[in-house]
């Protein structure tokens, strides 16, 4: 192991951040002014900095291997000069696509889905509660003016939702994957339509259900624990929302997905899609391992497709396209936001970890060192692009083209978009 001393040391020279090393044999590697410690228990991980695979330093942090000391936004800066390249180029031959579709069949049944949304999203409700907003939205916020704060940026982003798809009073909504309930209520409280939501995560299943008698919204809001595919497609919507959902369809089934949206939605209503996709055409997860340790630690079976893809999908299915936006640098602020409000509160995070009983008491050190890295990491490949966030908003035709001002819309969507902004 001594000759990669003086590869890893020459690594360290070129980091925009002093970084010491603390070596299996107790050794450091120190540069001066360093602001962050990374220590290390055994050669393996040393060898796994030396090859630049940030992934694996992850795994070993995690895993209690590696030791890691000072702000998160301070090793992101050097994570990033650490890559060997742009994670996001990765392997795009016939072999490798054709290996990615096979595990995409393989890991999207309806036990597996469930399962894998088991996973992430039922750790504890007390600890997502720590470092999200007091309305517990997961997903990318809206930043309409620099200077709001988190929890005003996710209720700009809920109705910036609404106000796309038009919400009226007494139109059926249907949000797939409610996640806490936010935008459901949202929609039921500011727009008075008539909600409902699905979701596979028991926990936030039985939190909604709570919050819906609390708010007194029995007879307009409900939420059922219920997969996509099993959506009776004998009732119809008028609006349909998916927030932050897709990126679990894997895409193999994406085709299935885009089809039970188009036979759930009223001719000439709208649906949108929010969601992560990839930073480049032709990729399923990072390179560097860092798509491994997401996929080991945080999303089981979370797969990600290029826009373009996505709104193939969505054209092959009947629907009609009318506003993409791209909100990449939203979610990248909003990560930061996350990720801050739990490194001041790791202690505390610990503790509600432990209390919640099971996996979680039996890992509440691992768990909380993944989502360390998960929450920092991810803002990091938001601000690089190596990844994106789009709403796209789609109509199902209705087939009809009236005479006056509005010929040729086949759906409620106007002709502007100034009902966005108004």
């Amino acid at each position: 192991m001594q000759s990669l001393i003086p590869k890893i040391e020459s690594q360290l020279s070129a980091l925009p951040v002093p970084i010491t090393l603390q070596l299996p044999d107790g050794r450091q590697v120190a540069k001066p002014g360093s602001r962050i410690t990374l220590a290390f228990k055994d050669w393996s991980a040393l060898a796994k900095l030396g090859a630049r695979q940030v992934g694996a330093i992850g795994e070993a942090y995690v895993e209690g291997r590696v030791q890691i000391e000072g702000a998160m936004r301070d090793l992101i800066d050097a994570t990033v000069s650490l890559l060997p390249g742009n994670p996001a180029e990765t392997d795009t031959s016939w072999w490798s696509r054709l290996q990615r579709r096979a595990k995409s069949r393989g890991s999207h049944s309806l036990g597996k889905d469930a399962a894998q949304i088991e996973f992430h999203y039922d750790v504890s409700d007390d600890f997502y509660a720590l470092w999200l907003d007091p309305r517990r939205v997961y997903s990318c916020a809206y930043y309409a003016s620099p200077d709001m704060t988190l929890a005003q940026a996710q209720e700009a982003k809920l109705d910036h939702i609404c106000r796309k798809l038009m919400l009226q009073p007494g139109e059926r909504f249907l949000d797939i994957g409610s996640g806490w309930g936010a935008l459901l209520m949202w929609a039921a409280e500011h727009y008075g339509v008539d909600a409902t939501g699905i979701t596979l995560s028991k926990n936030q299943h039985a939190y909604v259900q709570r919050l819906i008698e609390k708010k007194g919204l029995q007879g307009r809001a409900r939420v059922e624990l219920l997969d996509y595919r099993k959506l009776p497609e004998d009732q119809s919507f008028d609006k349909i929302s998916s927030v932050g959902m897709f990126e679990h369809v894997g895409s193999a089934n994406m085709s299935t997905y885009f089809r039970k949206i188009h036979a759930l939605l009223k001719p000439g209503g709208l649906v949108l899609n929010h969601g992560i996709t990839s930073g480049r055409l032709d990729y399923q997860q990072l390179g560097a391992g860092m798509g491994d340790f997401i996929e080991k630690y945080i999303f089981p079976g979370g797969e990600l497709l290029h826009v373009t893809h996505v709104l193939r999908e969505t054209a092959a299915a009947g629907l009609e396209m009318l506003d993409t936006e791209n909100l990449r640098p939203h979610y990248a602020r909003t990560l930061w936001a996350w990720s801050d409000a739990l490194e001041a509160k790791l202690d505390e995070a610990r503790e509600v970890l432990t209390r919640a009983g099971g996996r979680q008491a039996e890992n509440a050190q691992r768990i909380l060192r993944a989502y360390r890295l998960y929450l920092a990491g991810s803002a990091m490949s938001f601000e690089q692009g190596w990844i994106a966030l789009h709403q796209m908003l789609s109509s199902k035709p209705d087939g009809r083209v009236d005479g006056g001002a509005m010929r040729g819309s086949q759906s409620v969507y106007p002709f502007t978009r100034n009902h966005i902004y108004k």
